[in-house]
């Protein structure tokens, strides 16, 4: 049984406390009563009010899947996971959307973005509902005395680093709430990237120590945060202009050498229904079939990569089939030919019924759809349903693994060359690819791995920037820039507009340049 699963059933009692955002950068609280007279009154009340805010990451709202803590017409659209692979995978090289409906089409060409897009939007208030809910909580439990305290501060400032991650790399500028603001009157002033970086740099390294080896399943521990450590320091040249490979290094390494993680023996293992069973997954966004339905979850991942008009959904888990994502050419392509493959990975694309090529991106049978996310069981059997029973893994250990093996390359001088080589010959071993040798090693290849390993997993735009690859022309996909084979776009590109909306709550916020 998925443990926080429970958790997250009897936050829902607090519903009350948690009323939609009517205004992006509003840092006042957001509830009835006070958290610190709830906590007062009910000491255990904590417990829940924390998976509350662990929820927000994968669930829409409070009250089903039809509720949003955010301002939408459609709360299905809306949550954090979806707004993730919304704005990391479909703008880039490996995942199309035909469905083109009110700013979809700006994301899967990555074309013509403006401060209007409703999707830019949702991340970004998405980020400014958990962070204000978070300190808020924060505050709360320190000035009242409940079991496990110091725990639940330290998960919550997690979780809070974590929404600015997300701020960091997407918009790369935003505003800092604190405990030290929080609920100030006065529009905050802007922070910028590096400003940003630091805070969340700091919060980690603050609770590293206070998070346990091992905690309930769904919930934070000492490797979730290394790995958002490793994570923003891997990009650190990109936000701050600053390189940090040797930091990323020392992070995963302790993931690796410390976390007591494992590869699951199967690749598909960490994408099913019962993937809460893998060695592998640090850190999971929890989905459940029943108990935490959401159209924002894997969901969206399972359910919009599938079309009962050209697969049988029902062997993936579904029942029902949205027909919108499909992958293309240069995310298939990168295991050369699927037919001689030997790479299991390689097999996780439906092709009956589908071409190679995606020479028109609206039509369904054009492109390969990812059969990686599925709702059904990696052992034993199951019945599909409507919603998907699959966690998230936002982080699992391969990642550890390759982002170790790249800093090595970048010049980390802590770590070994022969060592990051075994870690992506494990990679490769487990999915029966061919070994490479030392001299095959190179970042070219680093980028082209983590493309097999995780893409749909949120990460691709990230890593096509710090690679140099997103944008200009020097790497172009399908209908890159709105064009059949892909053409140049501006380095503008490189962070997403502050939405409109956000920049007439706060008028200390500026355009990122270029929109």
């Amino acid at each position: 049984m998925k443990i926080i699963i429970k958790k997250i059933a009897v936050a829902f009692l607090f519903v009350m406390l948690f009323n939609s955002c009517s205004s992006e950068l509003d840092t006042k609280p957001v509830v009835e009563q006070s958290f610190e007279n709830l906590l007062l009154q009910d000491p255990n009340a904590a417990k829940g009010l924390l998976s509350r805010m662990y929820a927000t990451f994968a669930l829409t709202g409070s009250n089903g899947p039809g509720s949003s803590d955010i301002v939408t017409n459609d709360a299905g659209e809306s949550g954090f996971l979806r707004g993730i692979i919304n704005l990391q995978d479909l703008t880039t090289d490996n995942v199309k959307n035909r469905w083109g409906d009110d700013g979809l089409d700006q994301l899967t060409t990555t074309s013509n973005w403006t401060q209007n897009n409703k999707f830019f939007r949702y991340l970004f208030d998405r980020v400014y509902y958990t962070v204000p809910q978070t300190t808020n909580l924060i505050i709360a439990l320190q000035n009242t005395n409940v079991p496990e305290k110091a725990q639940y501060i330290s998960e919550l400032r997690f979780l809070r680093s974590l929404a600015y991650y997300y701020m960091i790399d997407c918009f790369g500028k935003g505003v800092l709430v604190t405990t030290e603001n929080y609920g100030t009157i006065s529009p905050l002033p802007e922070a910028s990237r590096t400003d940003l970086f630091d805070y969340v740099e700091s919060e980690l390294l603050a609770i590293e120590n206070d998070l346990p080896f091992s905690n309930e399943y769904g919930r934070a521990n000492k490797s979730a945060c290394r790995m958002l450590l490793a994570k923003l320091y891997l990009n650190a040249e990109v936000y701050t202009g600053v390189s940090r490979y040797n930091d990323a290094l020392i992070y995963s390494n302790k993931v690796i050498t410390e976390g007591g993680f494992s590869l699951a023996p199967n690749y598909l293992q960490n994408f099913t229904a019962d993937n809460n069973t893998s060695p592998e997954i640090i850190f999971p966004l929890i989905a459940d079939a029943l108990t935490s339905q959401s159209y924002g979850n894997t969901t969206y991942l399972v359910n919009a990569s599938m079309n009962a008009d050209t697969m049988p959904i029902s062997l993936f888990g579904a029942t029902d089939g949205w027909g919108g994502n499909r992958a293309t050419k240069a995310w298939y392509g990168l295991f050369g030919d699927l037919d001689t493959s030997t790479d299991a990975r390689a097999q996780l694309f439906w092709r009956a019924g589908h071409t190679y090529e995606m020479t028109d991106y609206k039509t369904w049978t054009n492109g390969y759809p990812s059969t990686k996310f599925r709702n059904s069981m990696f052992t034993g059997t199951s019945s599909p349903t409507s919603f998907s029973s699959t966690d998230f893994p936002m982080f699992r250990l391969a990642d550890a693994y390759l982002i170790y093996a790249e800093s090595v390359l970048r010049g980390a001088t802590s770590g070994s060359s022969s060592q990051a080589l075994s870690y992506v010959n494990e990679l490769r071993a487990r999915s029966n690819a061919s070994s490479i040798s030392q001299s095959q090693l190179t970042l070219d290849f680093i980028l082209d791995e983590r493309g097999r390993e995780l893409n749909m997993e949120g990460q691709r735009r990230t890593d096509l920037i710090r690679f140099g690859k997103f944008t200009g022309g020097d790497y172009l996909w399908p209908w890159k820039g709105n064009s059949l084979n892909g053409v140049s776009i501006p380095d503008t590109y490189k962070v997403f507009p502050l939405p409109l909306s956000a920049l007439d709550s706060n008028p200390n916020l500026t355009q990122n340049t270029g929109y």
